[in-house]
């Protein structure tokens, strides 16, 4: 579905980074470079890094809050539906109900975990304009969601190198950016083949064998969006999270979108680690930089986003998300006005699987999906927060695809969240992502890249993205 205004098209240009004379070993414990502008560093150490869900890297953001593999408890099989009226039993995911000739529902990826090339997946219907629908026809229940098989880690396109060796590659980097002229593929060929731990390695190493800051050194040779791109690969995840949300708030205007995409996206420890790096790398406080640059019930809902401490528990209460569609129903459509508070606490509080099962309660008590409701009861950013926090309990990937079509859709390229998405996504759902991408616009995200971008940036693009 479209949102007004949406993407967002300005995005500061990345500040000087590390500023000058700064060349501190990036990260060292306790010190990051950070842009230049930013208030000083206030002191504390970065909180270690858990361990990661990959195998063989040293450890960025956890895991916690994506479904175990098997999926969410109470997602029917492959090929089994959910008990919408009208549907006949046996019916599966993604088929039109009866008499619904031309019908194309929210698209899914084939249940299966990706060991070698990816599955062909035959296509849907074309969605008239990009619009996805947001129900069956006839308000038969909200589109189907995403498959038992979405396991953490397996779906990134980006895996951690075999037989890795972070001074070789520091060595092969310097070569590269030695003497005249620069050889970019030598640089793509490394960054887009190793794991974000593996990178952090090879900057340490690249500092201990010349003495000299391998992020300055790019910087010097590279710029625009190669620059930025090449940049976020060599920040730490929760870094990264940390540097958008305060470049997004930086400044004159607030970039909500980017504050929407992080906050509402991430898992608790994500949130967690997020919030404690804001405050010992910038030395500000994120909820009171978010209270102050957003207000109303779009500010309540962030700041609850920034607590961390949605529900996780993966089972499911059919009971509890029966009573909650009522109580959204009567919060609501079933009453004059809104009681805003109500659907904050409920969608800020119930872990994902639970939120998918009320939104199929919701369709059966209400007669149209919870997604159509909040369009109708909300507008504005608060419409947007809580559509996306919908959206990633019925299908995260389908949401970060439809980000990245806005992003590259139209006149002008969004290259922030396209840069944006891409990195964070890259070892976690890329794959599905790509997937859905196809399903849902039917042409793939490289031959939007290709069509969007160009030179270096496009070659690295790609080179992160597979074909």
């Amino acid at each position: 579905m479209s949102y007004p205004g949406y993407p967002p098209t300005g995005y500061p240009p990345f500040p000087g980074y590390p500023p000058a004379g700064q060349e501190s070993t990036f990260p060292p414990p306790g010190q990051y470079p950070y842009p230049t502008g930013f208030p000083p560093v206030g002191g504390g150490a970065y909180p270690p890094a858990p361990s990661s869900g990959y195998p063989g890297a040293g450890g960025y953001p956890a895991t916690a809050g994506y479904p175990t593999p098997g999926g969410y408890p109470g997602a029917p099989p492959p090929g089994g539906a959910p008990s919408y009226p009208g549907v006949p039993p046996g019916q599966g995911f993604g088929a039109p109900p009866p008499g619904g000739a031309g019908f194309s529902s929210y698209p899914q990826p084939p249940s299966q975990s990706y060991g070698g090339g990816l599955p062909q997946v035959p296509l849907p219907g074309g969605f008239p304009g990009g619009q996805m629908p947001s129900q069956y026809p006839g308000g038969q229940g909200p589109y189907p969601s995403q498959p038992a098989a979405m396991t953490q880690g397996a779906q990134g396109t980006i895996r951690p190198a075999a037989n890795f060796d972070a001074m070789r590659d520091a060595e092969i980097l310097r070569k590269a950016m030695k003497g005249f002229g620069t050889d970019e593929q030598a640089i793509v060929n490394i960054v887009a083949n190793r794991s974000n731990d593996q990178r952090q390695k090879i900057k340490a190493a690249f500092k201990t064998m010349y003495g000299k800051d391998l992020i300055k050194d790019l910087k010097s040779e590279l710029s625009g969006n190669m620059e930025e791109l090449i940049l976020a690969l060599f920040m730490p995840p929760t870094y990264y999270d940390a540097w958008s949300l305060r470049n997004a708030m930086k400044g004159a205007g607030t970039q909500e979108r980017v504050l929407i995409e992080i906050l509402c996206t991430r898992t608790n420890q994500e949130i967690q680690e997020i919030v404690r790096c804001y405050q010992s790398e910038f030395g500000r406080d994120l909820e009171k930089d978010i209270r102050s640059d957003t207000s109303g019930h779009f500010e309540r809902l962030l700041v609850s986003m920034c607590q961390g401490n949605r529900d996780e528990n993966q089972n499911v209460n059919h009971q509890l998300a029966q009573e909650d569609a009522q109580r959204l129903y009567q919060a609501g459509e079933g009453r004059l006005g809104t009681d805003e508070s109500c659907f904050n606490m409920i969608l800020a509080t119930r872990s994902f699987p639970q939120l998918k099962a009320t939104m199929e309660a919701y369709s059966r008590v209400a007669n149209r999906d919870l997604l159509s409701s909040v369009a109708r009861e909300f507008s504005g950013n608060v419409e947007s927060g809580l559509k996306t926090i919908l959206q990633c309990a019925l299908n995260r990937p389908a949401f970060f695809a439809e980000r990245l079509y806005y992003s590259m859709k139209g006149a002008g390229t969004d290259d922030s969240t396209l840069v944006r998405i891409v990195v964070t996504r890259s070892e976690i759902d890329l794959v599905q992502i790509k997937q859905i991408f196809k399903q849902m616009y039917q042409k793939t995200l490289s031959t939007m890249i290709v069509s969007d971008t160009s030179g270096d940036y496009r070659r690295l693009l790609l080179a992160i993205v597979g074909q």
